[in-house]
């Protein structure tokens, strides 16, 4: 029954998914009657009770500026639950995906304390300036919605399109052709902006190589602008690597790889990373010919923001 509330409440969660503190816009009443619809019967009370010991609580208006809302937020969330839901009943593969921040590699600060010896904290440089040799590492991630398993492509050049979908595509070689061998779709969520931005046309061309080499098409679920923090790789995986190397100096890339990849957690995350030394130039521009032979296929609802790339025909 927890998890049929659970469904229940997440299309609809309010408040910054980050945090251990939840809540819901929906009354015990209405998900008591809603549970029970659904074949369990339960009251208000329990329901209440079920709430509290998932970490939620009943709070009041708070007056905040979250930025600009666009009127079908919530519809396309809702949009983007029922996909999941739909993808993953059918057995079919589910990622979320996203960069992660650049990270200075270095003998550099980096926040948070780890536990030493009294007296002999490790040293770190004065001034965070970037080292000509070792430069900035840029973590593009895969986050398997299903199975709470995780791909990251440590980059080293510039976060474009063709470096987020050869990450998935890494991702699909070393993890998710195992994992799904009867794989006939992809669905993807994703931010609104950056390298896999729903406006971004190299995006689209990119996914149309991949889908083409995997044989099936690859859908798309964008997030509305001003949501990224809802995008559930942020608070299901992200945080947790964070987490991980708190206090720790990101000294090479080998050790950025190692913590990135021994990152666990009590629900049995598991993260594999290798570094991409490959070169993506930025500025790369996609002409209307090229746009418009994409075998492209929109969704009724907001097409800009939910649509499939269909494999090209092989001749």
């Amino acid at each position: 029954m927890a998890q049929a509330l659970n469904r229940l409440i997440e299309p609809t969660t309010r408040g910054d998914p980050m945090s251990a503190l939840r809540w819901t816009c929906k009354s015990t009443l209405n998900l008591a009657q809603a549970l029970t619809r659904h074949g369990h019967p339960v009251g208000a009370w329990t329901v209440g009770a079920m709430l509290k010991q998932s970490g939620y609580s009943l709070q009041s208006n708070r007056k905040t500026k979250e930025g600009g809302s666009h009127p079908d937020r919530n519809a396309q969330f809702e949009y983007i639950n029922d996909s999941v839901e739909h993808f993953q009943q059918r057995g079919q593969p589910v990622i979320s995906v996203d960069t992660k921040k650049k990270e200075l590699v270095g003998p550099f600060k980096n926040g948070g304390r780890e536990w030493q010896p009294k007296g002999e904290p490790e040293e770190v440089v004065i001034h965070d300036f970037v080292d000509e040799q070792l430069g900035k590492v840029i973590p593009y991630g895969v986050f398997d919605l299903s199975l709470n398993e995780g791909w990251v492509s440590v980059g080293i050049d510039h976060d474009t399109a063709q470096f987020a979908v050869q990450a998935i595509g890494r991702w699909w070689q070393k993890m998710g052709t195992k994992r799904y061998p009867r794989a006939r779709a992809l669905l993807i969520t994703a931010d609104g902006g950056g390298s896999n931005g729903s406006r971004c046309r190299l995006w689209k061309v990119a996914l149309q190589d991949l889908a083409t080499r995997l044989g099936f098409p690859v859908h798309v679920r964008h997030f509305p602008p001003a949501t990224s923090k809802w995008n559930k790789i942020e608070h299901r995986m992200f945080s947790h690597i964070t987490e991980n190397w708190r206090g720790r100096p990101l000294v090479s890339h080998e050790v950025i790889i190692n913590l990135i990849a021994n990152t666990r957690t009590r629900t049995g995350l598991r993260i594999r990373a290798e570094l991409d030394s490959g070169t993506y130039p930025t500025g790369i521009k996609v002409t209307d010919a090229e746009f418009n032979a994409l075998n492209l296929k929109q969704a009724q609802f907001h097409g800009d923001w939910n649509y499939a790339i269909l494999p090209r025909r092989r001749k």
